[in-house]
């Protein structure tokens, strides 16, 4: 071996890599202010949703007729927060109860969706063949189908129940998150830590549910959050072409039972109160669910 003092310049270069933070260090990402802010207003719509019976609203379906204010509808003031329907039912009290059905009908949609489509992209992607041919095809031809004509369809020929209107937005969902959860699996499926699992023996599925579905679950997590939005959407849609669900009070209904010209003319308050708190939700759903990928994104191209 040499003798010979390192070069001034190598030992320089190696100061340099020591006190400098790495790129990934500089270019380190966080998921944002508005991300928080968009999980807190989650947490408040959906706890309120829950939580409706004990807060002491309003009965949704009861009639506050007030004397001194003449007839209804009145507007937002003090007693009516978000001002009442042409009935003299407290809008605010309506819209609360109106966010249990629609988030119930979004988050059963996309657990339909990451269920189901989930399942079929995951053996789909790992399996390859004829399998993958066939749920290719199957997710093709259901993405084929215009799915609001599908769902209106689905709704026209059975009941307008809870049930059949989350389902019918649930089976819409089946093929855009089985693709996604194809794509990602084909993508790991060839990654060093699989071949390592089959190489040591691991059975088929092992690897599929310890090793793939972690890093499937991440990108189909922030779709969900995306596809809640699209079903409470949907779901909007249904109700202004009466196809919603019968029995129960739904933002869609209720923006749908405001939305004649003549209301939107003299009390616009009683469509723009359920109007604006499914915006905030979409919003906040749109927004944490791109933020969710993105973030993801970024630290898998790190890795």
């Amino acid at each position: 071996m040499s003798d010979l003092p390192e070069s001034p310049a190598l030992v320089a270069a190696d100061v340099i890599l020591e006190d400098e933070p790495s790129e990934s260090m500089k270019t380190r990402r966080t998921l944002g202010v508005g991300f928080w802010v968009s999980i807190a207003w989650l947490v408040i719509i959906v706890l309120a949703a829950i939580l409706a019976p004990y807060l002491g609203l309003k009965d949704p379906d009861a009639n506050y007729i007030d004397r001194d204010l003449g007839r209804p509808p009145y507007p937002p003031s003090a007693d009516f927060w978000f001002g009442s329907d042409n009935d003299a039912k407290d809008v605010f009290s309506r819209t609360i109860w109106g966010a249990r059905v629609s988030l119930v009908v979004g988050f059963v949609a996309i657990a339909c969706g990451m269920l189901i489509g989930g399942t079929l992209g995951l053996l789909a992607g790992y399996l390859r063949g004829w399998f993958d041919r066939a749920i290719s095809f199957v997710f093709l031809v259901l993405l084929s189908f215009p799915a609001l004509v599908l769902a209106i369809l689905i709704t026209a020929l059975l009941d307008r129940s809870l049930r059949t209107v989350a389902g019918t937005l649930g089976f819409l969902s089946i093929a855009p998150v089985g693709r996604l959860a194809r794509a990602t699996t084909i993508q790991y499926s060839e990654r060093e830590f699989v071949l390592a699992s089959r190489t040591l023996g691991a059975k088929h599925g092992r690897i599929m549910v310890r090793e793939l579905l972690p890093n499937v679950l991440i990108p189909m997590g922030a779709l969900g959050l995306l596809g809640m939005a699209v079903a409470i959407v949907a779901e909007g849609a249904l109700a202004f072409l009466g196809l919603s669900v019968e029995q129960e009070l739904t933002w869609g209904k209720l923006i749908q039972l405001g939305s004649g010209s003549r209301d939107l003319q003299e009390a616009p308050w009683i469509s723009m109160g359920p109007i604006l708190i499914l915006f905030l939700t979409v919003l906040a759903l749109n927004f944490a669910g791109d933020r969710v990928r993105e973030y993801f994104d970024v630290r898998e191209v790190s890795l």
